[in-house]
């Protein structure tokens, strides 16, 4: 199959796909799943990300699907404020009102698979300004808890539910690896964006979640080299992705001692010029193409 007819078919699966799920309406707003191999630079993408969008107008849901829960303070919330954010995962009523039953309570009774969850931003969503909002979906933690059903339900729910107007932005900072592919909280993304570092590991795991991400009816699929500090690691990139298929685009974002000196606030980064803010902006214009 050529890759020009690998597209046209991966993008009709797409387009089903969404119209499934939204009975047959226009998908809403832009929804950016962020993806990768632990510690290759999710966190600062997602909300480099989530501040561009932002500096265009836009109204933005930045959604923390990762245990390590850091995006909050990427985005500029103050580290001494920490203890009031409280993880969706953690709201043990909240997911009993709405799945009907409660965390670590054990196998039996009824669960309610497609919650209504609604209310759930409004409710629970951290105002980080008068653009940018952050929902932390947190963490499930299998030690002594039980049934991890209702947490499941409840974050499932959450990605399936929440409406955009046509112009808002919901990006996903996922947790390391690809269960959440696993967990289908990625589905109903428009586009993937697959962060790796130029490793034979790190892009294993990119070429697993780019297959993950095709299979759950994602329509573009972007992969993002982070950390590049030779020229020749781009060959080596291209060597183990071998025709890169699966992919729409791909950016290579330079190492760049910038990005550590302004963390974890990276508002001031954008205001460096240093080459990471030139190349995510390069990466940020080739997403949002017709948007």
């Amino acid at each position: 199959m050529s890759l020009s007819e690998y597209k046209r078919k991966r993008n009709v699966k797409a387009s089903a796909m969404a119209l499934s799920r939204t009975g047959g309406r226009k998908a809403d707003g832009m929804r950016i799943v962020i993806a990768g191999k632990g510690g290759v630079g999710k966190t600062t993408l997602t909300a480099v990300l989530s501040r561009l969008y932002a500096n265009t107008g836009k109204q933005v849901l930045a959604v923390d699907a990762d245990p390590q829960e850091n995006l909050a303070f990427s985005l500029g919330y103050p580290a001494e404020k920490a203890s009031d954010i409280i993880p969706l995962s953690q709201n043990s009523d909240y997911i009993e009102e709405k799945t009907g039953a409660r965390p670590g309570a054990g196998w039996g009774g009824f669960l309610t698979l497609n919650p209504n969850v609604s209310d759930v931003v409004e409710r629970f969503g951290i105002r980080i300004d008068d653009k940018i909002s952050l929902l932390v979906m947190g963490s499930v933690y299998a030690a002594g808890t039980g049934c991890l059903c209702p947490e499941n339900a409840l974050l499932n729910g959450v990605m399936r539910c929440i409406r955009l107007m046509e112009d808002d932005v919901i990006i996903l900072d996922t947790q390391a690896g690809v269960e959440h592919f696993g967990r289908a909280i990625s589905e109903g993304f428009k586009k993937a964006l697959i962060v790796s570092e130029p490793t034979f590991n790190s892009l294993q795991v990119a070429l697993h979640s780019a297959k993950l991400s095709c299979e759950l009816g994602i329509g573009e699929i972007h992969l993002v080299i982070n950390k590049l500090r030779f020229e020749d690691e781009k060959k080596k990139v291209t060597d183990i992705i071998k025709d890169g298929s699966l992919f729409s685009s791909i950016t290579y974002l330079p190492y760049d001692a910038a990005v550590l000196k302004t963390e974890p606030d990276i508002a001031p980064l954008l205001n460096t010029g240093c080459p990471y803010v030139r190349e995510a902006e390069r990466l940020f214009q080739t997403i949002s193409e017709g948007f």
